[in-house]
């Protein structure tokens, strides 16, 4: 079976960490976030694999060339000259999709038993299988409303059903399930007949929908484990403190480093001279004494100094921050140098500042 993993998003919400990289290549607890869908992929026997890219992927083939050295799978990347969206870009690999494919996005944490995403598959004999994950709140996503058959009624405490309906950020009154795409799927390749060639074209708000509306059987199944969409800086903060908190219970370990204050790891060499809680400090990186680490992420290569109150951000690759900084919810792009005595709030930043700067 071939994978696709889409890795075409510039990532405007991660900015300015995608300033210089795609965004499945920001580093989550040492190791790039595309390789979380990687390995799940290649873990139920993919044998092919295939990113799709329309920025920046001249990095995502330095990884894929690195992947090819030490693995059985043939990984490669097709670069789009124009974006075209998740269908658009599938579109473009059509005469490979001969066969059963599965299609992930490339900025998803997940372990999970596809295995019986690939059995229910077949079994139910849909054009599209589609993975979902359970949420408390839907009023902030699309919802998937399932059916014990493929034209039945939505049935709200399904696990996993076809698919009868959709609904793009409902009320509570208006939501009839607490189920959403995952944006994991696997399909038989008589739907990219619904794509039109050249043309930009998503899967969820376009591609899916008209197969619902032509009567073409569409299977969802509500995966177990764990999952998130990190294409937040909220949402990479709160995956890397879940795999944190539960590594012990994951099938993936952590890189080589230590338990530190409060649900927190150092990787590496890293050093820190000041309590941590809920905050991963990358290789080569230190914090410096009486300085207030919560909720943070500190990517590799980072110095943050003395007395520094930083909650809810995200420290880029070889930035430094000087003494009594005070930071939160910011995001700090790579290699930045904060100055000493800054404060700040909800902050993107992606230059050289001055404390004395509103």
């Amino acid at each position: 079976m071939i994978g696709i993993i889409m890795a075409g998003g510039k990532g405007t919400r991660l900015f300015p960490l995608t300033e210089n990289k795609p965004k499945p290549l920001i580093s989550l607890l040492g190791k790039p976030v595309i390789e979380y869908v990687k390995d799940a992929l290649v873990n139920i026997g993919i044998d092919e694999i295939i990113l799709t890219t329309g920025y920046q992927g001249e990095g995502l083939q330095k990884i894929v060339d690195v992947w090819n050295e030490n693995s059985d799978v043939v990984f490669s990347v097709n670069q789009e000259s124009t974006p075209m969206g998740t269908a658009g870009s599938v579109k473009l690999l059509e005469q490979k999709l001969t066969h059963s494919f599965i299609v992930a996005s490339g900025d998803s944490v997940l372990s999970s038993d596809l295995e019986a995403l690939v059995k229910a598959h077949k079994s139910s004999r849909a054009m599209v299988t589609m993975a979902l994950w359970e949420v408390e709140d839907p009023t902030q996503f699309g919802i998937v409303g399932l059916s014990k058959t493929p034209t039945g009624d939505v049935d709200g405490k399904l696990s996993e059903g076809y698919i009868a309906k959709f609904l793009e950020k409902p009320t509570l009154d208006e939501a009839f399930s607490n189920v959403i795409n995952a944006g994991l799927y696997i399909l038989e390749p008589e739907v990219m007949s619904y794509v039109p060639k050249g043309t930009k074209f998503d899967f969820s708000k376009e591609l899916f929908p008209q197969l619902l509306e032509v009567g073409l059987p569409m299977y969802g199944v509500k995966l177990n484990g764990v999952w998130f969409d990190v294409g937040t800086p909220k949402e990479l903060i709160r995956a890397q403190n879940h795999l944190v908190e539960h590594s012990e219970s994951l099938p993936f370990g952590l890189p080589k480093g230590k338990h530190i204050g409060d649900s927190s790891y150092v990787i590496g060499n890293s050093i820190s001279h000041s309590k941590l809680c809920r905050t991963v400090v990358s290789e080569n990186s230190i914090i410096g004494h009486d300085s207030k680490i919560v909720d943070t992420i500190v990517m590799s290569g980072a110095e943050v100094g003395n007395d520094c109150s930083i909650i809810g951000t995200i420290i880029g690759e070889n930035v430094k921050i000087g003494d009594d900084c005070q930071l939160t919810d910011c995001v700090i792009g790579d290699r930045v140098e904060i100055v000493a005595g800054t404060n700040m709030h909800a902050k993107k930043v992606s230059r050289i500042i001055s404390s004395h700067e509103p």
